[in-house]
C-alpha cells in the first residue's frame, strides 16, 4: 500500500496523509479525497492531484456547503522510497481563483529557506522554475484543462 507524506521545512515536519484516499493512481499522478486536517471555518474538503513529472500539487478545495472556493497549487519534489511518497513543500504556492484571479504566496518564505540554508540551491532553482512554468501555463488560458483530472476525485 502506498503512503502519501508532505514534508515542510518551515516548520520542519513531515506528515504522513494517512487519512487521504487515493482515488487513481498511475504513472503521471496520484488523485486523492480528503478532509481538512483540522476543524477550519473556510473549508472543509477538498481533492487533490500530485504530478509526478512536474514539481506541483493542484488542490480543489470545498467550503462546507460543497461550493468550491479556489484551487491551490504547492510547489513541491517528490522523493519515492518503496511505498513511500514524499512530497516537499517547496514553501511558493499559487492560488487560482474561480472568476480567473491568481495569488501568488510565499516567495519570501522562500528566500527565506534559502537565506538560512534550510533549502539548497538546487531546490530555490527549482521551485522558481516550476512557479514560472505553471504561472505561464495559467496565463495562456492552459489551467482548466490540467485541472479536470481533478473530477475524478469527487
Amino acid at each position: 500500500m502506498v503512503k502519501i507524506y508532505r514534508k515542510r521545512y518551515m516548520p520542519d515536519e513531515l506528515l504522513w496523509l494517512r487519512d487521504d484516499e487515493i482515488v487513481l493512481m498511475d504513472d503521471e499522478k496520484i488523485i486523492t479525497k480528503w478532509k481538512s486536517l483540522k476543524p477550519r471555518p473556510d473549508f472543509s474538503r477538498g481533492t487533490s492531484c500530485y504530478f509526478l513529472h512536474k514539481n506541483y500539487k493542484i488542490s480543489k478545495f470545498f467550503d462546507h456547503d460543497d461550493n468550491m472556493l479556489y484551487y491551490y497549487c504547492d510547489i513541491v519534489k517528490l522523493e519515492i522510497t518503496q511505498e513511500e511518497y514524499i512530497f516537499n513543500d517547496l514553501l511558493v504556492d499559487v492560488i487560482v481563483y474561480p472568476d480567473g484571479g491568481i495569488k501568488v504566496l510565499d516567495l519570501d518564505e522562500l528566500a527565506q529557506a534559502f537565506e538560512t540554508k534550510v533549502i539548497s540551491e538546487t531546490d530555490l532553482l527549482c521551485a522558481l522554475t516550476t512557479l514560472d512554468g505553471l504561472l505561464r501555463t495559467i496565463y495562456a488560458g492552459e489551467f482548466g484543462t490540467i485541472v479536470k483530472v481533478l473530477e475524478v476525485g469527487l
